[in-house]
């Protein structure tokens, strides 16, 4: 499983979940948005969050 939130770093760690979506090995069900593991239900909520937070 990977972490539910990416640390940046520069290479990628091994349970990144940006370079678990890049090869393909997400569990089903959930996606990576705003650099942070999400359930696929969920992805629009995350999203909404974050652009309220920006304005």
């Amino acid at each position: 499983m990977p972490k539910k939130k990416c640390c940046e770093d520069k290479p990628r760690c091994k349970r990144c979940p940006l370079r678990a979506l890049a090869e393909g090995t997400l569990p089903t069900g959930y996606t990576v948005k705003k650099r942070r593991l999400v359930k696929v239900e969920k992805a629009g909520e995350v999203l909404a969050k974050s652009t309220r937070k920006a304005a």
